[in-house]
């Protein structure tokens, strides 16, 4: 077991929050199907299992390889995947606040909830500050190399912002309610900013370097992220403002509107983006990609999409809405099932869990750039 966890990165968290996420956007669907909140249910308390498995997992890996831990820390594509380690106790904190009291009661699942969001906090917040000074001073970089995966420790405290309401109903009136509201806000805020310096990044990389290389095509859903969670975000600040800030009415106006006219519009061009990212998809799968952990960026990054359709849904009362959230739900079904599969194999035959391979160049393209931006 200590050898098998050796090469155990922290991407490996990123299958728990696709996991969680499943059960916690399932849950937020305008369906009334019988049985649905159930499943959902399950796969979230599949989504703790695995955490706490992980959790355990990753500390006999800091304990028995910690050379290649700091080597970890150390690789500017294996740091930023910390931001997942913060993003799944959030996540499967968030998981606990709805979906835990049907299993766990309510006092108990209010407490695992208040446990991992506050955790996961802690961890977003220091990742939000430690890989970007890490790729700053330690890491070595080149433009060229700049992929999604950089958002990964920005989106960490965007997740805590748009869990954090759901605690705020469970904190006595007044100074505490409106603290932590207003405290998620801020996070939302960092985040926001993060993520507005690191994408044009990415997206200069993107056009000016072409292609990403075949395993790390997926990782462009990851700009989905900070999208759909900032929607979610801002729609629950709106839900729970009433209780938070005084005069109800009042503060419900500072909310509910800017939700909406922040929403809509950023809804917009994560479809721009997801018909993007769906294209370098279906491009790499053409030129041979195979499966890799990276396919679990089809995941989480949607299921925030779904989060943010069902919020815009219940704030305009859209019915587009509802139904671009069940579409979207399907489609994150499905590639939670796709890689959850792959996985599963992985492990059992020891492939995933085995030394990583380099990761391939990018293939050249068919045609060829010119130093003005044509082509030839």
């Amino acid at each position: 077991m200590v050898t098998a966890v050796r090469h155990l990165g922290p991407n490996w968290y990123a299958s728990v929050m696709g996991t969680a996420v499943v059960g916690t956007a399932g849950a937020a669907l305008p369906l009334p199907l019988p049985g649905l909140r159930t499943a959902c249910t399950a796969v979230w308390a599949l989504a703790l299992a695995l955490l706490v498995t992980l959790l355990a997992a990753r500390a006999l890996h800091w304990s028995h390889h910690r050379d290649q831990a700091r080597a970890h820390l150390a690789d500017p594509a294996t740091a930023p995947f910390y931001g997942c380690l913060a993003m799944a106790l959030v996540s499967v904190g968030g998981g606990a606040l709805t979906l835990g009291p049907a299993w766990l009661g309510g006092s108990a699942a209010l407490a695992l909830g208040a446990v991992l969001f506050g955790a996961g906090t802690a961890v977003g917040l220091w990742v939000a500050v430690a890989v970007p000074y890490l790729m700053a001073v330690r890491h070595r970089v080149e433009p060229q190399q700049a992929t999604p995966v950089w958002l990964l420790p920005l989106v960490a405290p965007m997740v805590s912002a748009a869990v954090g309401p759901l605690l705020v109903p469970h904190l006595p009136p007044g100074q505490a309610r409106a603290t932590l509201l207003f405290g998620c806000v801020g996070l939302f805020g960092l985040s926001l900013c993060g993520t507005l310096l690191m994408l044009p990044l990415v997206f200069a990389r993107l056009v000016t370097a072409g292609p990403l290389p075949l395993a790390l095509t997926p990782t462009l859903f990851l700009v989905l992220g900070p999208l759909g969670q900032s929607t979610t975000a801002a729609g629950m600040f709106a839900d729970v403002a009433p209780l938070a800030v005084p005069h109800s009415h009042d503060g419900d106006g500072w909310f509910a509107l800017p939700a909406v006219l922040y929403g809509v519009p950023v809804m917009g061009f994560a479809l721009l983006w997801l018909g993007l990212a769906t294209a370098h998809v279906a491009r790499a799968r053409r030129q041979g990609m195979g499966f890799a952990m990276t396919w679990w960026a089809f995941t989480f990054p949607v299921g925030t999409c779904v989060t943010g359709a069902a919020s815009l849904a219940r704030h305009t009362g859209l019915a587009v809405f509802d139904g671009l959230a069940i579409l979207l739900y399907g489609v994150l079904v499905a590639a939670w099932a796709t890689a959850a599969a792959h996985t599963a194999r992985g492990v059992l035959s020891g492939r995933l869990l085995a030394a990583p391979h380099p990761v391939p160049p990018a293939p050249r393209p068919v045609t060829a750039r010119t130093t003005s931006g044509a082509v030839r």
